[in-house]
């Protein structure tokens, strides 16, 4: 008999119920190549389903491959290997230049082993959780960047957890049993400022602009740690307003907008750029090599990241893996 807590999940189509409770019995090992699946009556009867719902779900996993039909016999699992075109579900919070980066490196690195759709939840918890529960046993792998959500982890319970694959940032409980590539945010943004300690020591005070809405809480506590522990007089604002440029300070900007609004206000102000104010972005892209004659970022290898996403998906490797940022050095600083 087939068990999975799919069955207990209303907002799971039934059909899907069925196809993560086997696609849960090849993971865990209680079923195996030449397995008997239950028939379609006994499912019926054990779950209250139509025939229509059952025979639903044994065509699609019949056309993954991963079941056979045998006339006046049953349904056997056939392979429990993706000998077939895996299919990834692909969950990104946002668009960007360095998503593309790590988007097109993760495409690359997979070739023609699987066949990727992307969707963009624009840290909207409702389109997260609806995008998720709809896409529930239509695939073979689940690559989702939760961002800093409420309750992120609620819908990614519905899939299996082999399955799933956390991308960026990760929290600190409940995600031990997925695999993961991400970036140790409250870690990476103290050793970056560690890094560039004598350059920030020409500057009176750092300033830390944080939407907590979206950017990572362990951004701001690697910060305040950073500042508290070499005595660094700062501050963290949730907004970049032109009023709060001044000189002898650091800015360090997550957010391109803000950069852009940063720049614009150090003109008008005649502040120059690595003399009267300092700033720092995230993430590198090849523009801020050349804008303001190069802007100091903090930055991963979003490259690196998407291939060794590939890499754990086609392996099946539920590891967590950190994926290191530094500090790229240039004129703004």
């Amino acid at each position: 008999m087939l068990t999975s807590k799919a069955f207990e999940n209303s907002n799971l189509q039934k059909y899907k119920q069925i196809i993560v409770a086997v696609q849960e019995a090849i993971s865990n090992g209680a079923l195996k190549k030449g397995d008997k699946l239950p028939s379609v009556n006994t499912i019926c009867e054990a779950h209250d389903f139509s025939r229509d719902t059952v025979l639903t779900a044994y065509a699609a996993l019949k056309n993954k491959g991963v079941i056979v039909g045998v006339p006046g016999k049953g349904y056997y699992i056939k392979s429990v290997k993706t000998d077939y075109k895996q299919r990834v579900f692909l969950l990104f919070d946002e668009l960007n230049a360095f998503k593309e980066v790590l988007y097109n490196s993760f495409l690359e690195a997979l070739g023609e082993a699987a066949e990727v759709d992307i969707f963009v939840h624009h840290f909207n918890p409702v389109m997260y959780k609806k995008l998720i529960e709809e896409s529930a046993g239509s695939y073979d792998a689940y690559a989702i960047m939760p961002a800093n959500l409420p309750n992120a982890l609620e819908p990614i319970k519905l899939l299996p957890a082999k399955q799933v694959y956390l991308l960026d940032q990760v929290r600190e409980s409940g995600t031990d049993s997925y695999g993961a590539v991400y970036q140790h945010f409250s870690k990476d943004i103290s050793k970056a400022l560690y890094s560039g300690m004598d350059l920030l020591k020409k500057y009176e005070r750092l300033v830390l602009v944080f939407d907590r809405r979206k950017e990572p809480l362990g951004m701001q506590e690697g910060f305040i740690r950073f500042c508290t522990m070499f005595s660094f007089s700062y501050e963290v604002t949730a907004e970049f307003q032109s009023n709060l440029l001044k000189p002898s300070s650091v800015y360090i900007l997550p957010n391109d907008n803000d950069l852009v609004h940063l720049l614009k206000a150090a003109k008008t102000q005649k502040l120059i750029v690595g003399e009267d104010i300092g700033v720092i972005s995230y993430n590198d892209t090849p523009l801020k090599e050349v804008v303001a004659e190069g802007i100091t970022t903090i930055s991963t290898d979003f490259k690196a990241m998407g291939s060794l996403l590939a890499t754990m998906i086609k392996h099946k490797n539920s590891s967590q893996i950190a994926n290191e940022s530094s500090l790229i050095i240039r004129n703004s600083l």
